[in-house]
């Protein structure tokens, strides 16, 4: 820090280049008016008096700080080589106190008011650092004074991690260059820090360098099965609400799957023990999608609950739907079926970090009917990690275009995401988890998750509502004090909040080219990176995502649990229909609401990749062998049940004795064998 020379030493009021610019005329407490003169149309001092600077007002001893938010002359006009009187309208934000000592502190009351006539003149160099001094000694420089490029603006880190920070401001301020300086100063301060941000536009990748781990969509491995109930059914839906019937099979079943997983036995005895394990559909515990879709086919085969068959049946084909899409390999590939819990929690919050603490999880290449369930995924892993090792994990996440999960419509966005934000804003501090919010539109952002950042960078904007929503959100803030906020340069913000002393408007320091977020849009096409040209083949094979997705775990244990019937697959030829005439029309039906080829066909074994079973066919051609197998002549009339067939006659050979149909077997039999015990 440099002071210019005559600074620290107390002019004559009347000298001549003397720092006296005018007198206080008005004063209400929290807001003074102070008038001067411009004589002979002169602006060398005028310059002085601008919107944002800051100025002095000598009480007695000490020196009260001052803000000017408005100024207006007394005509309309500015009267060249004459005198021209204006005033400026300023907010009183502290005072230098001088102690007994002429020990010089700034603090943030105000002991004497100034009175009528009090002199104004510009701060002096020392009074503005200490001003923005925040009395701490492990604070970070993140640039320089916009009033004066010659003193650093510093913040307290800690301060800013505890209570969780924001940064907004409009597309093009430099939102993203300011994460960057930000996170790398925090990674400084604490080298126990771990970062996880979600990247919605793949921009962070480079501004990281050795330091971070890179997750994509071709290098992630997040289990179906570390998503909880809603977290799934939002995977399985598509983003659309979900059916409550078929949650509520799902909500049955999953449990079930995940004891199958287990190897829990399933006589009642231990159903019951088991039952009281706690394993719900929320437990994350490994389960196959195999013993999900087994439990399902052994639903339909069930004689009873025929009211919910076309529910199991939809939710069977979504559930195939879903395993089938390639864009959804990060969840089903084989790498997933397997417990591997502690791989995936250690990759992706870098425990231990190995010399790379932060994770740039990139968000752009995954559906975007997910990006939901996968951030609601990671902010509440983050949250129990830092829950359960009893903050033995500091980490820190960052949410870029937050809007997008913490919307401020309750209506709108996806509820498990909102709620494991907001537990890491309220909660997380208590067990060292802290949170980082960017975003464009403030306006549109969750207000209580917003008032939670102690901390907030505010960046230029242009949105009236925006503005009102950063008013609102900063604890004894007056509009005086973001009323430039609109107008302010790129690169510029007002720091406000528990990491600075008072609000600070600064300019963030610059990174270097090789640390810069970049983006693929138009302003980088002509970088030395850019390729010349393009291979479409490769574009048109990502946008149809022809590489599918490894199943042969799944398949192999699909196709073990058939062979071994340990539970109905096919849902056809066991199933316990009244008679052939509705099993028939039973298939006719399912052949008619069949899908087209262009869509997610129903899931048949031979459909797996590699599957090595005999071609099964279509539910056209199996419907009508079955119906030639069933009624090779004109169609009879149903039998009586109760008459007995004709005794063949002597010397004649008897035919093998055919069974009747399910109806009439149920009617032979005693009622009493058919009551269950």
């Amino acid at each position: 820090m440099s002071i210019t020379a005559g600074e620290q030493e107390r002019r004559d009021e009347m000298a001549a280049g003397n720092r006296m610019l005018g007198r206080v005329v008005a004063c209400s407490g929290s807001r003074a008016t102070i008038c001067a003169t411009a004589e002979g149309g002169e602006t060398s001092l005028t310059e002085l008096w601008a919107v944002g600077r800051l100025v002095s007002i000598s009480v007695g001893r000490n020196r009260i700080v001052a803000l000017v938010y408005s100024m207006a002359t007394n005509q309309q006009g500015w009267i060249e080589n004459q005198d021209t009187t204006f005033h400026v309208e300023v907010e009183l934000m502290g005072e230098v106190r001088v102690s007994a000592d002429g020990r010089e502190d700034f603090s943030a009351g105000i002991s004497e008011y100034p009175y009528l006539g009090a002199i104004a003149h510009r701060i002096r160099a020392s009074d503005l650092a200490k001003v923005y001094d925040t009395g701490k000694d492990d604070v970070c420089t993140i640039g320089k004074l916009t009033q004066d490029e010659q003193i650093d603006a510093t913040i307290h880190v800690p301060s800013m991690l505890e209570k969780h920070f924001a940064i907004v401001g409009t597309t093009g301020v430099g939102k993203s260059t300011a994460v960057t300086l930000l996170l790398h100063k925090a990674i400084q301060a604490d080298p126990q820090l771990r970062v996880l941000i979600l990247d919605p536009h793949n921009e962070f990748a480079s501004a990281f360098g050795d330091l971070a781990m890179v997750i994509d969509t071709d290098t992630l491995d997040l289990p179906f099965w570390l998503f909880r109930l809603e977290e799934f059914a939002e995977v399985i839906f598509r983003g659309r609400p979900p059916v409550p019937e078929e949650m509520d099979i799902l909500r049955d079943l999953i449990p079930e799957a995940k004891r199958a997983f287990r190897g829990s036995p399933e006589s009642g005895l231990m159903r019951r023990t088991s039952e009281k394990s706690s394993i719900t559909a929320d437990t994350p515990v490994p389960f196959r999608v195999a013993d999900l879709l087994a439990l399902v086919d052994e639903r339909i085969g069930r004689l009873e609950g025929r009211a919910e068959k076309p529910h199991l049946r939809s939710l069977k084909s979504k559930i195939m739907s879903a395993i089938n899409d390639p864009r959804y390999h990060f969840m089903f590939s084989s790498n997933t079926i397997t417990d591997t819990i502690l791989d995936t929690i250690a990759r992706i919050f870098r425990i231990p970090g190995e010399g790379q603490p932060v994770t740039t999880f990139q968000l752009a290449g995954i559906p975007s009917e997910v990006v939901n369930s996968v951030a609601s995924v990671l902010c509440r892993m983050a949250f129990e990690i830092g829950l359960w090792s009893h903050g033995g994990v500091h980490m820190l996440v960052v949410c870029e275009e937050a809007h997008r999960y913490v919307p401020a419509d309750p209506n709108l966005g996806f509820t498990p995401t909102r709620q494991a934000i907001a537990r890491i804003a309220k909660e997380g501090r208590k067990y060292g988890v802290s949170l980082g919010i960017i975003t464009q539109r403030p306006g549109e952002l969750d207000p209580t998750i917003l008032s939670q950042c102690s901390t907030i960078f505010a960046m230029r904007l242009a949105n009236d509502r925006d503005q009102d929503i950063i008013r609102s959100a900063i604890p004894n803030s007056s509009s005086s004090t973001t009323s430039f906020i609109s107008s302010i340069g790129n690169g510029e913000a007002i720091a406000f909040g528990e990491a600075v002393a008072v609000p600070m408007r600064m300019r963030f320091a610059r990174v270097d080219l090789n640390r810069l977020p970049k983006a693929n849009g138009a302003g980088n096409r002509h970088t030395d990176e850019t390729p010349q040209s393009v291979d479409l083949r490769s574009i048109v094979a990502r946008m149809r995502s022809v590489a599918g997705p490894d199943i042969s775990g799944f398949q192999s244990s699909y196709l073990a649990a058939r062979d071994t019937g340990a539970a109905t697959t096919s849902g056809y030829e066991d199933a316990p229909y009244e008679d052939e005439e509705d099993y028939i029309d039973t298939l006719q039906a399912e052949a008619r609401q069949a899908p087209q080829p262009a869509a997610h066909e129903p899931y048949r074994p031979d459909m797996l990749p590699g599957a090595s079973s005999a071609y099964q066919p279509p539910a056209n051609e199996r419907f009508d062998s079955i119906r030639r197998e069933l009624a090779p002549g004109p169609r009879r009339p149903e039998a009586d049940p109760y008459r007995q067939p004709p005794r063949p006659a002597f010397g004649e050979q008897q035919e093998p004795r055919r069974e009747g149909s399910i109806r009439e077997q149920l009617l032979k039999k005693p009622l009493s064998s058919l009551i269950r015990r």
